[in-house]
């Protein structure tokens, strides 16, 4: 019982964290919101591990904290940065649409290392990606402009770096301290490039519905959702726990519609289908591989 509900937890929170970004960008910066959001988290997580363990939880060489600090980079300042930026532009349902192809890029960069990934893992490749071409050619049928699909694929390919370098580079033992760094570095980064490119904060124009959204994300989205993932990571079948990457697009698509009336069209539809079967193929194969593979005793999953 406790595996389904922090299963549905990162279901449905990690699904909802793209409204959230979409409600918060309403009258926040893009990238100062995200800023705000990662740092504040950070030191929250960071004041929760010091209470819990002290500073030996920290303890971790220049390499590992560079390794954390280079994923946080990545996988904040690059991948959820942008994200932000091109929920500007498209809906929220597609950019979650075009980031669930994240899946798909981590076995091209298997493929880019001598890697051999199996034959439908390949398939499923080609097939996510043909459901990426679909809704980028002309933004799913959205009144969209280029500028935001451009952006979204990049954040995709920035995040999905930082997964597959995480895996492959020094990285500090406790995993807390790990997520603790990367918030910190990658909100830092974010705060960089924001005021770099002239945004600005204004707190009277803020409203509330903005602030409640940036409290959720900073609350519910990067304390919540990743404890969950975290614990679930050591307490259920990886095979499980990866089912997330292709019902979060379909939490994301949802809420959109329902909360903020944004406008699904067939052509969304379908190629989101395309890309989350791709997914889902590339997935259970490579499940179904490691399962004839031989498992040694401590498995590393990032």
């Amino acid at each position: 019982m406790l595996v389904w509900g922090a299963l549905a937890i990162v279901y449905v929170v990690w699904g909802s964290t793209y409204l959230g970004i979409r409600i918060a960008i309403e009258t926040m910066p893009p990238l100062l919101h995200g800023a705000f959001r990662f740092v504040t988290a950070a030191l929250l997580l960071a004041g929760f591990l010091l209470i819990r363990k002290g500073t030996a939880a920290f303890r971790m060489s220049p390499r590992q904290f560079g390794g954390a600090a280079l994923v946080g980079l990545l996988l904040l300042t690059g991948g959820n940065g942008m994200v932000a930026v091109a929920e500007q532009h498209i809906s929220s349902g597609l950019a979650a649409l075009l980031v669930a192809s994240v899946p798909l890029w981590l076995v091209i960069f298997r493929i880019a290392v001598r890697d051999r990934p199996a034959v439908l893992t390949l398939a499923g490749v080609l097939v996510g990606f043909g459901g990426v071409a679909a809704l980028s050619l002309n933004g799913g049928g959205e009144s969209a402009g280029t500028t935001g699909i451009v952006v979204i694929l990049v954040a995709s390919l920035s995040w999905s770096i930082g997964s597959f370098l995480s895996a492959r580079i020094p990285m500090p033992p406790n995993v807390w301290a790990a997520s603790t760094v990367e918030m910190l570095v990658g909100g830092a980064g974010l705060a960089l490039v924001g005021t770099t490119i002239g945004e600005r904060v204004d707190l009277a124009a803020i409203s509330g519905r903005s602030w409640a959204a940036l409290a959720y994300l900073v609350l519910v989205g990067s304390l919540v959702g990743f404890t969950a993932y975290t614990w679930l990571l050591g307490n259920a079948p990886i095979s499980l726990v990866s089912t997330y990457a292709y019902v979060n697009p379909v939490v994301a698509v949802l809420l959109g519609v329902l909360v903020v009336n944004e406008h699904v069209t067939v052509q969304i539809i379908l190629g989101g289908l395309v890309i989350l079967v791709g997914v889902a193929l590339v997935v259970s194969t490579e499940r179904r591989a490691k399962s004839r593979a031989p498992v040694p005793e401590e498995v590393t999953v990032s």
